[in-house]
């Protein structure tokens, strides 16, 4: 019997463990995930939280629900990993063994790596969305805040969902117009981007959005602190800026068992191959999701089609076959853009995001780098589709590798 060991039950780890449930012989593989936290979050809910748009109990669900049948999951927290030995240490001192190893340990925020950002203040007038208590926090702070100047800050990428704190703070101009204290809030980005985005495009657009929306974008803003007392961000180059409500995304890390374990780069992510995950040391360990030290998007949708390539490849590997360099860097990202509309963008490692119809050539029905009613309901409906059909592994009938179809150069006039 061969074993498969899977470290992390989130978004990626429980999608390959479904996909790989299908693809391998039940007789000949032994499927064990292992999980401290027994509660799995959908994490792209935790944006509408402070707005009320989504409740607690519509991103929450048990880990057990989804965990595939036939398949172990293990409820403690990983002591260390030990590749030279094909093994992994548990806290409750257990010790597993493998023959491949698939690490799917996630990222998670770090405040107390930015002076002044995670102390007395922290939940008081500094908050975040990036995490489940947080994002609850910041819906009680919200409904009695009187106004003033809100920043939303990112300290460093990269970030999971790097998209989302654009949308926050266009989400928060909807939900303060409709409060009728829109003209008493000044909303501020202070980004370590050189623009809005990462993508020139995206970026230009976006930064459109923002200004229309007199959302004023601070560029180039490294912090070097929090002054918590005098309520201001401090950068690096002594630039300033004053805030009534800080909402900040901390610095992002992955696991600590990553960094104990030697295997990770500063920031605690695994370096593997882009196109295969394979890792470049060890010839059974793979690494999925926000854990991978890969140049692309730490977000579901590339633990989604990374996942579904990286199926056969799995299979190829453990028959001793190569594997092909299967995924492109697939990602594509509904960005709310409040009042009940939304943006689309679908983009890989070689190509950025660019305008046209998705997924079906000129019919769509979701428009990229363009407003429309429709990507705020795609948005919306994407909720109901990782509950039933995402984390299940199912199949969806979406190109897991990126298409030009539809697709058209700004210049170019249609």
């Amino acid at each position: 019997m061969k074993k498969l060991l899977i470290l992390g039950a989130g978004t990626a780890g429980t999608m390959v463990a479904n996909k790989l449930s299908r693809l391998l012989d039940r007789d000949e593989w032994q499927i064990t995930l292992v999980d401290q936290q027994p509660t799995h979050y959908y994490q792209p809910g935790f944006l509408f939280l402070p707005f009320g748009v989504y409740t607690r109990n519509d991103v929450i669900k048990p880990k057990r629900d989804f965990v595939p049948y036939g398949a172990e999951l293990v409820m403690a927290q990983i002591e260390m990993i030990e590749p030279e030995h094909n093994r992994v240490r548990l806290s409750n001192g257990r010790i597993l063994s493998y023959d491949f190893l698939i690490v799917a340990t996630g990222a998670d925020i770090h405040p107390e790596q930015t002076p002044g950002l995670g102390e007395h203040e922290w939940g008081k007038s500094i908050h975040t969305f990036y995490s489940f208590e947080g994002a609850l926090a910041l819906f009680q702070h919200l409904q009695t805040w009187p106004g003033g100047r809100l920043v939303v800050n990112v300290v460093e990428n990269p970030i999971k969902c790097p998209v989302a704190p654009l949308e926050f703070l266009m989400l928060a101009d909807w939900f303060f117009h409709e409060k009728g204290m829109r003209d008493r809030v000044e909303l501020i980005y202070a980004t370590p981007l050189p623009g809005a985005f990462t993508k020139p495009i995206a970026s230009k657009l976006l930064g459109g959005m923002l200004e229309e929306k007199k959302i004023k974008v601070l560029p180039e803003f490294l912090v070097e602190h929090v002054d918590p007392d005098a309520k201001k961000l401090v950068a690096y180059d002594e630039q300033e800026v004053e805030y009534d409500l800080l909402v900040s995304v901390p610095l992002n890390m992955g696991a600590d068992v990553v960094g104990k374990s030697g295997l990770g780069d500063e920031l605690n992510f695994i370096p593997v191959d882009k196109h295969t995950f394979l890792s470049p040391k060890y010839p059974n360990l793979f690494v999925l999701g926000d854990a991978a030290a890969i140049p692309t998007s730490k977000a579901g949708s590339v633990a989604h089609f990374a996942v579904d390539t990286f199926g056969e490849n799995f299979v190829r590997h453990t028959e001793g076959l190569e594997m092909r360099p299967l995924f492109d860097g697939h990602a594509n990202c509904f960005i709310e853009s409040g009042f009940g509309k939304g943006v689309l963008i679908d983009f890989n490692y070689d190509t950025e995001p660019l305008p046209g119809r998705y997924p079906l050539p000129g019919v769509g029905p979701f428009t990229l780098l363009e407003e429309s009613e429709a990507n705020h309901w795609g948005k919306l409906m994407f909720r109901w589709m990782y509950w039933n059909l995402l984390l299940k592994g199912q199949e969806l009938p979406l190109p897991a590798r990126m298409s030009m179809a539809g697709k058209w150069l700004p210049s170019v006039t249609h």
